[in-house]
């Protein structure tokens, strides 16, 4: 028999209960009908603003039933990433594409957080590559990504030890909030190191 925790689904779907939201929703959509209704039946329909009106606010209901629709069982994913971790053995090997092509328009900070963000995901490390296509070939990006190499043999173990959640150094190191999690002395210490 199969492993009960290997089975277990890596997301669900949960409906959310808006039912205010949905008699607003429906009372709006008579309202709109209504109008229709009234412009359709009044006296003054055969002149030409009444006309536009109508055209235009049947547009405006036709509109709101295709919102309504989309909007009308919303749900939001929960994802389980600890189930994921149980499947070590199953997950495929990964190949992460980073492009750039001009350090002006697309700072080289900007590839250099990215790349760091990539190499520090949780995941094995050894079904995991990176890639960077600079386009430009500038000699900028290729630095920074130089000196982003020598700085992931200090970030990516940091990340994975504490168990950092927000992997962009420049991201991590802006939120004071983040660092608070921790008072531990080894933590702040490394912290500081890493900062």
């Amino acid at each position: 028999m199969a492993n009960q925790e290997h089975d277990l689904p890596l997301y669900e779907k949960v409906w959310l209960k808006r039912t205010l939201q949905r008699v607003m929703d429906t009372f709006m959509l008579f309202l709109l009908f209504l109008l229709l209704s009234n412009r359709l039946f009044s006296s003054n329909t055969f002149t030409f603003p009444c006309f536009l009106a109508f055209i235009c606010e049947s547009w405006f209901t036709f509109t709101w039933i295709v919102i309504l629709n989309s909007k009308w069982s919303p749900a939001i994913t929960v994802t389980h990433p600890d189930r994921l971790l149980q499947r070590i053995q199953e997950l495929p090997p990964v190949d992460l594409f980073v492009t750039t092509a001009d350090p002006v328009l697309e700072p080289p900070i900007i590839t250099v957080n990215t790349v760091l963000s990539l190499l520090a995901l949780d995941y094995p490390t050894n079904k995991l590559a990176c890639y960077v296509s600079d386009d430009g070939c500038a000699p900028l990006t290729f630095y920074a990504l130089v000196e982003a190499s020598k700085f992931a043999k200090h970030w990516v173990p940091f990340c994975k030890r504490h168990n950092i959640q927000v992997r962009a150094p420049a991201k991590y190191f802006s939120d004071v909030t983040i660092n608070k999690n921790e008072d531990s002395l080894e933590f702040r210490q490394e912290w500081l190191q890493m900062k």
